[in-house]
């Protein structure tokens, strides 16, 4: 954000769930001498945290509340809402990740986080199981383009629509890589049920070490 007088601030989304109902509101927060100054951005009714937030910035770009910064040496993004978008978004220990995680140690089952089944290969699934070679990632619906929740951005639409398929692609790529490499590849969407998406991987994970050489 521009405070004026050559200065600016770093800004963030939070979103507050009105008392006694589902509706959620979103405000765009910034610091500036100590305070930390709040504007209403509207209500937002997506139903990911993530496709929230994202809603909530493009409100705050559409309203004129973000300005543009000089691009930052060495970065892809384009403006500064670019910026602030991907950084509202976390790329690991989400809320859909923790959940299924829990459910997945509940059942004996132990994974590695975060971590490359290709060393050589730079992608990183959320859940691994190492010795049944079973990668599990959990894709955010605003992100991966999910065809039951993706609402194509009226802002920047080229940009977006760009990025999402770039996205897809990759998804795609990295299953046919890890499934060449004899990995069995597991894609949950954020907005699944996880106890369901658990008994699938359970599912899979055990059928997978039964086939296990010895």
């Amino acid at each position: 954000m521009d405070l004026g007088e050559g200065r600016f601030a770093r800004a963030s989304v939070e979103l507050k769930v009105l008392p006694g109902t589902r509706r959620i509101r979103a405000y765009l927060r910034w610091s500036d001498g100590g305070k930390s100054p709040a504007r209403y951005l509207g209500q937002v009714e997506h139903e990911t945290r993530a496709a929230n937030l994202a809603e909530g910035w493009k409100a705050a770009w559409e309203k004129g509340l973000l300005t543009e910064e000089p691009p930052v040496e060495g970065s892809w993004a384009s403006s500064s809402a670019v910026r602030a978008v991907m950084r509202g978004n976390r790329n690991k220990d989400t809320q859909p990740e923790l959940r299924l995680r829990s459910l997945l140690h509940k059942q004996g089952l132990r994974y590695r986080v975060a971590a490359r089944p290709l060393p050589e290969l730079r992608r990183t699934a959320d859940v691994l199981f190492p010795k049944p070679k079973v990668a599990v990632f959990v894709d955010g619906c605003y992100w991966h383009g999910c065809p039951e929740h993706l609402r194509e951005s009226r802002k920047n639409a080229e940009f977006w629509h760009s990025k999402i398929e770039g996205n897809r692609a990759r998804d795609a790529e990295t299953d046919r890589l890890l499934g060449e490499a004899g990995w069995t590849v597991v894609r949950v969407w954020e907005h699944e049920d996880p106890v369901v998406a658990c008994a699938r991987i359970e599912r899979i994970v055990r059928q997978a070490a039964t086939i296990m050489p010895n």
